[in-house]
């Protein structure tokens, strides 16, 4: 993947503050998205013990939980289940999904999701449906233009929802970029060389480096993988610093 460890490679102290820094603002997120997690897994189940499919009815369960979330958590501004295509008896594709608009109330998000009229109908390409169910991991998806929920620039974070051992959709949370930002440059700012943040693909979630814009790709090293080993590296001249706990990492110029 063209990333070397080693001494060159090891973090300064104002970077591995910085990068942990940056993993509590987003941990706080996560575990928004774990409590949905729990609920859905805990429903499921319970389903599952009635020898039975679930179907679109039972997912009602888990709105008290998303609504009280979404009252608590000023930076979540969507939360909900997606569910694995086959889920459900009764619905090819469902959407278990609550949004808090500008006016504090929380509402639900009611998408055609007919594949023969509706382009949202296959939501299983997205990065934050495919990374978890893929990789078994939790992930962050984007900044993109979230049209199917807000039409804010956004991110999303995921985990993927197992019940016996199948993957059956995933739990997650939108967060608009501005609030992240918000969060995180300052800190960012307070390096002293360029730095950004980058997702698994290489994504960039927010940057205080005019050369490296929100949205964009940072090309060369594999993120995924440098995530995976958790330790910090360089790539031409970048150095890369994984983000304590959550799947971003830090990169100085």
């Amino acid at each position: 993947m063209g990333v070397r460890s080693g001494p060159a490679a090891v973090a300064t102290e104002p970077e591995r503050r910085v990068a942990a820094q940056v993993g509590g603002a987003l941990e706080a997120v996560f575990e928004t998205v774990a409590a949905t997690r729990a609920e859905t897994t805990a429903l499921l189940r319970r389903v599952a013990a009635g020898r039975r499919r679930p179907v679109s009815r039972d997912l009602a369960a888990l709105r008290p939980g998303l609504h009280a979330r979404l009252a608590r958590d000023a930076i979540v501004s969507g939360a909900g289940f997606v569910a694995a295509p086959g889920l459900l008896a009764d619905a090819p594709a469902w959407l278990e999904w609550w949004q808090s608009g500008a006016d504090g109330v929380v509402r639900p998000l009611l998408l055609d999701l007919d594949p023969g009229r509706s382009a949202y109908s296959d939501y299983t390409h997205w990065d934050w449906f495919a990374l978890p169910r893929d990789t078994g991991r939790r992930a962050v998806a984007g900044p993109y233009v979230d049209y199917l929920c807000s039409a804010e620039y956004s991110l999303t974070v995921s985990e993927p929802v197992c019940v016996q051992g199948r993957f059956a959709g995933v739990a997650a949370a939108d967060v608009y970029l501005r609030h992240f930002e918000a969060a995180v440059l300052p800190l960012l700012r307070g390096l002293p060389r360029p730095a950004h943040l980058v997702n698994a693909h290489g994504r960039v979630a927010a940057s205080a480096d005019a050369a490296h814009l929100a949205g964009s790709l940072t090309r060369g090293p594999d993120f995924g993988e440098l995530l995976d080993t958790a330790r910090p590296g360089t790539h031409g001249g970048l150095r890369l610093i994984p983000c304590r706990g959550v799947p971003l990492v830090l990169v100085v110029a």
